[in-house]
């Protein structure tokens, strides 16, 4: 039964995200921390720090990882969550493809786009947000570490892989 929740779930989190990973973090959140309680807020924030640092997609490898925990350390509750959370993508893709010629002119596709634009720049705020919890913000060391990385990324335009690897030197130089 877990696996088919995993699968519907996730499937359901594919399906009404929209604008990548970052704007799926608030749905994925709410859905495996506050619905199911699969996981903790802690244990979601860590999801999130090691779905980042490892290759691909950070939706893809939080749901691998989610459902994997979820389902009791079995592979086949990576499968049925990571399957859920790519298929909704698969089968919009493809009915798109059929039909892009036709439409790319049309102007409600364009103006529907600038309003998904902004939900998306919402979603992305809305899981940045969902973040800043105690869990996260344990004493001030931390809040250092967040204000520089802050402060490097929007005004000296610092990438996310420096800022990862920098701030995981400086937490493990705070923290050891």
């Amino acid at each position: 039964m877990i696996f088919l929740q995993l699968f519907m779930t996730f499937f359901k989190i594919g399906l009404f995200s929209f604008g990548g990973g970052y704007a799926m973090l608030s749905l994925i959140q709410r859905e495996v921390v506050v619905n199911h309680q699969w996981i903790t807020n802690g244990e979601f924030t860590d999801i999130v720090a090691v779905s980042q640092i490892t290759p691909g997609p950070i939706a893809i490898n939080s749901a691998t990882y989610i459902g994997y925990t979820a389902a009791g350390g079995s592979v086949f509750g990576s499968l049925f969550s990571t399957f859920g959370v790519v298929m909704p993508s698969v089968i919009v893709m493809g009915i798109l493809i059929l039909f892009i010629n036709r439409f790319k002119s049309s102007k409600f596709v364009e103006r529907a786009f600038k309003g998904l634009k902004l939900v998306v720049i919402g979603l992305i705020l809305g899981a940045a947000l969902s973040l800043m919890t105690p869990d996260t913000f344990i004493d001030i060391k931390s809040y250092i570490i967040f204000a520089v990385a802050l402060l490097a990324s929007l005004k000296y335009k610092v990438g996310p892989i420096p800022l990862t690897i920098a701030s995981g030197i400086i937490g493990f130089i705070f923290y050891r």
